[in-house]
């Protein structure tokens, strides 16, 4: 489904990234995990169109969106949850929804996928009239989910989604990422929590300095050795 070739990226004159090649299949959820500043987040970005690679070429569903802008890659079915939500805290939650489906114009398709938001999140359900801005942060990153799936992606880039959230409200916002995968939605992770990402993806792929060192099934890169001392805390 997406296909990342030898892409170099950077700001300006920094280079982050460094020829860095990954695949996502449909149906998977892998994740790329790493220490914080190693090019996680500006491989998402990257792939999002909100960064033009300076080398290499992405493809997804075998057309390359290396330099196609950030909305006709969503028109293509690809979304992207950026690291610290960026939802809009004045707006309210049923607002915030509405906007993540503005290149649409299936009324009824909409209304019907704001239903199964609704009952993907729960508590978004009891928050409907609330401003974004008055939302704990769990609840937060579970608006910008739902915002990212009212587009009807069939790939979804997720960035930290535990940032700053307690370690209960990190298990349920990753049981909601495994039910969204369940409900067909291909999802390619960032995530500092390395263990929790392991446990929740069926492959990784390990980065360090801009580049790819390892890629494995999930089950495998959480009994590496190297793995278990960089990431795991062992």
């Amino acid at each position: 489904m997406l296909r990342v070739e030898n892409v170099s990226a950077g700001y300006g004159s920094i280079k982050v990234l460094k020829q860095v090649s990954l695949s996502v299949s449909e149906g998977e959820i892998v994740t790329l995990i790493g220490s914080n500043g190693v090019g996680k987040t500006t491989t998402l970005k990257t792939i999002s169109g909100l960064l033009r690679p300076t080398g290499g070429k992405i493809y997804f569903r075998s057309e390359e969106i290396s330099k196609m802008a950030p909305h006709k890659i969503v028109e293509m079915d690809l979304s992207h949850v950026p690291e610290g939500r960026n939802v809009f805290p004045r707006l309210s939650v049923k607002e915030n929804l509405e906007m993540g489906a503005y290149i649409r114009k299936d009324k009824p398709g909409i209304e019907k996928d704001y239903a199964m938001v609704m009952e993907t999140f729960p508590q978004l359900a009891q928050r409907q009239k609330q401003t974004a801005g008055t939302l704990s942060g769990g609840e937060q990153q579970m608006l910008a989910m739902g915002r990212a799936l009212m587009s009807q992606p069939d790939l979804l880039l997720l960035d930290e989604p535990s940032m700053g959230l307690a370690p209960l409200v990190v298990l349920g916002i990753f049981e909601i990422i495994k039910e969204v995968n369940r409900q067909g939605t291909t999802i390619l992770l960032v995530e500092q929590n390395a263990q929790v990402a392991l446990r929740t993806a069926h492959r990784g792929y390990v980065m360090e300095t801009g580049r790819i060192i390892l890629e494995d099934s999930a089950e495998a890169l959480l009994q590496d050795d190297q793995v278990r001392k960089a990431y795991l805390g062992e």
